[in-house]
């Protein structure tokens, strides 16, 4: 069900942060995973706030501002409100030292470029009206149709031509008893990109002293209208090491994903993936099959649980030992490995972006569902609240 409720190791200084580009080597695996330590022994003293600093310009003048959460183990998270876009995530390694493990540009014009527009690769974004796709940009809500922006073929992808990753979210740091907080708030005005009703949307970026960063999303509406809220961070744990992610190893616990067809359309069906290199039930190098699935992997994974906060992805590094658990409410989550990525973007100093240089991991309801009855319902109503928790927690196995 949906959860409606009623009612690289490359240096870089931006301003007041140190950011290192996300890139991984091969060390033997080992078994316990444990909290990662801090970067030394001691605990990191926390500022009341996150920090803030200029980002750079947007092209129609504004000042953009990032922001830096810190936690006790001296984890940062660093969040623009330039399409609200995860740009950094300094977290230890097995043996305490800080990388950052996602990918991401040094200044907001980098993200506004001629080549990033070019690439459109979403890296950081938080995604909307409609996270992934929806055929030809149509569907039909209590009778009426609508046609909403094509940007990917004859599709819409990610919110059509100007999504929520292209808009200056209103932004407010803040704290709370589990840690950092900054709330982005953007309004989606009715007929933005051809979506009906007014999209009141607030998400909130939450850094935990577990070394666990939280995303809440929250939206309410005037008319009806779908809505699938995600983030498209690129993560890449080997930090610095490996210019591709394809020694990490995932777990999906999902017996089914969605079948789709040449643009990754689903067909409706909901496919078993056991004997296919859609199995992820164990764990598996990403790059032990990929070349068996035609343009790797982009698809989208059916989750076993159906209700409640469950369990929607692992990743265990070998290079680095670091770990990554994923839980959502949601129930699917699209595993991406980065295959449109080309090496024509540069990242955070100046580190190339090439094939599969990150992975993501993007927590939603199912593509093309306003189209396929049969799929959980996207459709939010007036006098609904939207409502969805997605968390990304990081670790070690010494």
């Amino acid at each position: 069900m949906i959860p409606f409720r009623r009612s690289g190791l490359l240096a870089v200084t931006l301003p007041g942060l140190l950011l290192l580009a996300a890139c991984g080597s091969n060390q033997p695996a080992e078994q316990s995973t444990t909290t990662a330590p801090a970067a030394d022994s001691t605990q990191t003293k926390v500022a009341a706030m996150p920090t803030s600093a200029s980002f750079g310009k947007a092209l129609d003048g504004t000042e953009i501002q990032f922001y830096t959460l810190t936690n006790k183990q001296g984890a940062k998270a660093t969040i623009t409100n330039y399409g609200g876009t995860l740009v950094g995530l300094m977290m230890p390694d097995r043996g305490g030292k800080m990388g950052d493990v996602v990918l991401g540009f040094d200044n907001v014009s980098d993200y506004q470029s001629p080549a990033f527009r070019k690439a459109n690769p979403y890296i950081g974004a938080l995604i909307g009206r409609y996270g992934n796709r929806i055929a030809k940009g149509k569907f039909t809500i209590d009778g009426k149709s609508y046609q909403v922006g094509v940007n990917n073929g004859p599709n819409s992808l990610h919110g059509g031509k100007v999504g929520y990753d292209q808009k200056i979210w209103e932004a407010t740091p803040g704290t709370s008893p589990d840690g950092q907080t900054l709330t982005l708030k953007y309004l989606s005005k009715d007929g933005e990109e051809g979506y009906p009703g007014s999209l009141q949307i607030t998400v909130v970026y939450t850094l935990t002293d577990a070394n666990a960063l939280r995303i809440d999303y929250t939206a309410t509406t005037d008319k009806a209208t779908p809505v699938n809220l995600t983030n498209h961070a690129y993560f890449n744990l080997s930090h610095g090491v490996s210019k591709d992610i394809l020694k990490h190893e995932v777990t999906l616990p999902a017996d089914r994903y969605t079948v789709v067809d040449a643009g990754l359309i689903p067909t409706g069906e909901l496919r078993p993936v056991k004997g296919t290199p859609f199995d992820f039930t164990t764990p598996h190098a990403i790059g032990e099959r990929i070349a068996q699935v035609p343009g790797g992997y982009d698809h989208n994974w059916v989750l076993n649980a159906e209700t409640g906060q469950h369990p929607a992805a692992t990743v265990y590094d070998p290079t680095s030992g670091r770990t990554l658990e994923v839980t959502t409410d949601q129930p699917g989550i699209q595993f991406y490995t980065g295959n449109f990525l080309d090496g024509s973007l540069k990242g955070k100093g100046g580190t190339v972006y090439g094939l599969h240089a990150g992975f993501c991991l993007e927590t939603q309801h199912f593509p093309d569902s306003p189209n396929e009855p049969k799929f959980p319902s996207t459709i939010l109503k007036p006098g609904e609240t939207y409502h969805t928790t997605s968390t990304y927690t990081f670790g070690v196995r010494k």
